[in-house]
């Protein structure tokens, strides 16, 4: 098994390509120890020194080091042993189905649009750069919309400029009710 790595624009994430489905039922993150008991993966990730984050992409895997931690010399060997330990196993990614965190509320037309464009265009492109970004709130009083960050742009310092320049114009754009994209921490 061969597993490819690529920098992301935040530098304390890495991005593993191991060349097949990772988490094709849909994105998760897990930010503490605790929360990666949920996957024998993330878990074992955790163990490792100086792992701070875990995202599981539809084909990737992103790992967050801390501030504190070895440099990425120092930590890539033992992330990709522990990654092709796991799918070489054949184990399961999770150990329970994960749990579903979208309304089941119907949305406005605003709000479908909005979700769309996410899905379509938005989304995409930010996984290339090993993260996700979900919509949180739409308010239309005001046109404020509230977006999550998650994986490698969950902390990065780009991800502002994202925001405002890629995400927020592209919005505004397609849809004119948007006035403004804001991030939900």
């Amino acid at each position: 098994m061969f597993i490819q790595t690529e920098p992301t624009p935040n530098p304390q994430v890495l991005k593993f390509l191991p060349g097949r489905d990772v988490a094709p039922q849909g994105v998760l993150e897990y930010r503490t120890i605790d929360e990666a008991a949920a996957s024998p993966l993330a878990e074992a990730l955790f163990e490792l020194e100086g792992v701070e984050g875990v995202f599981f992409g539809a084909d990737y895997v992103s790992v967050t080091r801390g501030l504190q931690a070895p440099d990425w010399t120092a930590m890539k060997a033992p992330i990709l042993s522990v990654i092709m330990d796991h799918f070489v196993s054949g184990a399961a990614l999770t150990r329970d189905a994960p749990a579903t965190t979208e309304d089941v509320g119907e949305d406005s037309e605003i709000v479908a649009e909005i979700k769309g464009l996410l899905d379509s265009r938005i989304r995409p492109a930010v996984a290339q750069d090993g993260g996700d970004i979900l919509f949180d709130h739409f308010d239309e009083e005001t046109g404020v919309l509230r977006l999550r960050m998650r994986g490698a742009c969950s902390g990065c310092p780009s991800s502002s400029a994202t925001l405002k320049a890629g995400v927020e114009q592209m919005m505004r754009h397609y849809v004119p009710e948007v006035t403004s994209v804001e991030q939900v921490v």
